[in-house]
């Protein structure tokens, strides 16, 4: 699909950022959220990571509730037990807006959590991949 088609099909405030989505046949699905973003700027009613900053950026991943569980100690639709900063750098946090839907996300990944980050994007493909492959099977 040309960029041209992607920007008519999203909102403009999303036009820079990266969604990553499951898509053998390289059709970008309409019914399926990514399974993981690269967001470059303060949405409204997200501005807790400060990604105004300069060079800021923020990797959001949807790992599944087993891996946001060992992340954040709680389930993710129960109250957080200790309040982190969303604009802590390079730290696993939940996300701050979608994590009661078990997103995580971390601002400026870097060294300290480049394999963890790297773990959680797998375990989010591989769970992308499932759903897209139970949607695939025929029902009899």
């Amino acid at each position: 699909m040309s960029s041209r088609a992607c920007a008519a099909r999203t909102p403009e405030i999303s036009w820079g950022d990266t969604f990553f989505s499951y898509a053998p046949d390289g059709v970008l699905p309409t019914t399926t959220q990514p399974f993981a973003t690269v967001v470059t700027k303060n949405y409204p009613g997200d501005e807790a990571s400060r990604l105004d900053r300069p060079d800021t950026f923020r990797l959001n991943i949807a790992a599944g509730k087993e891996a946001f569980i060992r992340w954040t100690g709680h389930a993710p639709r129960e109250p957080a037990p200790v309040d982190v900063d969303p604009s802590t750098t390079d730290t696993v946090i939940a996300h701050p807006v979608y994590g009661s839907v078990g997103w995580l996300a971390v601002v400026n990944p870097g060294e300290r959590t480049e394999a963890s980050t790297r773990e959680l994007l797998q375990a989010a493909y591989h769970l992308a991949r499932s759903r897209h492959e139970r949607r695939a099977e025929p029902t009899d």
